[in-house]
């Protein structure tokens, strides 16, 4: 699915049967803790060739990318929540931890994220949307005079994208995450 319901350019039926079997085995396999995503294997798993799979997903990030396009959304609209809440600032707090929660959760998701080029036009709209929501919030809480006025969308993803390697690397638990988080959000304050 893409953004706001919109559709790509349609698939034969066959080819559509494809790509949902490939999908489904690649869940299969992050649901039984194999995060690999090795795409010759699936092929083998979902019983189609290693050029289907190729020609739906050409690397192992385009594969991370439609596995991760329900997640994007959520992120998105919790997002365009954040955007519109009373306090820019709890808005942003709220957004900042929802994000963080389902990076530590899904590391294909945070490869997304954190990625700088998309293989998927969904995956680059979706994080256009992200921007757009996030820039919004981000003026909101500047005109408050909560946060510093040089603070960028992609800075915060990028800052945000840092706590999540930090926790990961760090093997630490939510009490760290809510440490790292409050240390960003200090960071985000105007200068005294």
């Amino acid at each position: 699915m893409t953004p706001k319901g919109r559709q790509g350019p349609a698939l034969r039926a066959d080819a559509a049967r494809n790509r949902a079997r490939v999908l489904q085995v690649a869940r299969e396999q992050l649901a039984a803790g194999d995060d690999s995503l090795q795409l010759n294997a699936i092929a083998r798993l979902a019983g189609v060739g290693v050029g289907t799979v190729y020609r739906h997903f050409p690397n192992r990030h385009a594969l991370w990318e439609a596995l991760s396009a329900d997640r994007f959304q959520k992120l998105v609209e919790e997002a365009q929540a954040a955007a519109d809440d009373e306090d820019a600032l709890a808005g942003l707090h709220r957004l900042l931890r929802f994000t963080l929660v389902h990076a530590l959760r899904d590391t294909g998701f945070a490869a997304v994220l954190e990625s700088a080029s998309d293989n998927e036009p969904q995956t680059s709209e979706l994080k256009a949307e992200l921007d757009r929501s996030v820039a919004h919030l981000l003026d909101r809480a500047r005109r408050s005079g909560a946060i510093r006025r040089d603070v960028e969308a992609d800075d915060v993803r990028r800052l945000l994208c840092g706590i999540e390697h930090a926790v990961r690397s760090g093997g630490n638990g939510p009490e760290r995450t809510e440490v790292y988080l409050d240390i960003l959000l200090e960071g985000l304050r105007p200068p005294r």
